[in-house]
């Protein structure tokens, strides 16, 4: 566990010594109606996402802010730490890797002192808490607030009906609940529907019509296809749907900002 986080922190160190770092990091944040209140002008924040990058756009980075490690150095110093994290994480270790803390929580409920694991009331998941240098980072962050979306589309929370959770899983075969504003399905472009994006491969699922049980402006419920191949993955709605009762010209899309896991 010390090998780990030494030589983390020296490649953390070096790196940073060759980068031009910026002074002060800022966010840009958009208002969205706030359904559930009688208030008519109460709103709620959702932070915009400007870019969604993976290992290679940040080794990218690195290398042009200047650093003396190659690109094949990083991927290769990323893929042997990162292995070695998962390895002793896998075995009980808490460790500390990269921008958090990481360790298992165990789910299910034991009856008796004497209780046996049992594998389909008991898992396993894991915990990770960032560290202190990213949430002080975040909590300096400059924020722009620009006013009202141009777009009033936005999904709020996706709940896997299977195991319950909320913007996190999503379980083959079972229902999924989603709430939002504006997210009903309508139009007849193609590319008008709900989509999983896996994100590694960048596949697209297209959710059949039939899978669809409610359709309306504020709640989606679907049923995820039962072959979905396990991974991480984007949830797309894609509608011409409208308030005023009229379709929209061009279709209007939005990208759920968090993760989903499936197994």
């Amino acid at each position: 566990m010390q090998l780990i986080m030494a030589e983390s922190k020296f490649i953390n160190q070096q790196i940073t010594l060759h980068m031009e770092v910026k002074e002060k990091n800022g966010v840009i944040v958009e208002l969205h109606d706030l359904t559930i209140t009688d208030q008519k002008d109460d709103r709620f924040g959702r932070v915009i996402t400007t870019k969604s990058l993976s290992l290679e756009d940040l080794v990218n980075i690195a290398i042009a802010r200047g650093t003396n490690y190659s690109a094949t150095d990083l991927r290769s110093a990323n893929e042997i730490l990162q292995n070695i994290a998962i390895e002793q994480i896998s075995n009980g270790a808490s460790v500390h890797f990269g921008l958090g803390y990481f360790h298992l929580n165990v789910n299910g409920v034991f009856i008796g002192d004497n209780a046996k694991w049992e594998n389909d009331k008991h898992t396993l998941s894991v915990h990770v808490t960032p560290t202190a240098e990213l949430r002080n980072a975040v909590k300096n962050c400059e924020v722009d607030v620009r006013g009202k979306a141009a777009s009033p589309m936005a999904i709020n929370e996706v709940i896997d009906v299977a195991s319950g959770a909320s913007n996190l899983k999503l379980t083959p075969g079972a229902p999924v609940n989603v709430t939002g504003t504006r997210i009903k399905i309508e139009g007849d472009e193609k590319e008008v529907g709900i989509k999983l994006i896996k994100e590694d491969t960048k596949q697209e699922t297209v959710i059949p019509a039939t899978h669809i049980s409610t359709n309306s402006p504020s709640k989606l419920s679907f049923v995820v296809p039962a072959d979905l191949a396990a991974g991480d993955y984007r949830l797309v709605i894609t509608t011409q749907f409208s308030s005023a009762g009229r379709l929209l010209k061009e279709t209007r899309s939005y990208n759920f900002e968090y993760l989903f896991e499936v197994s």
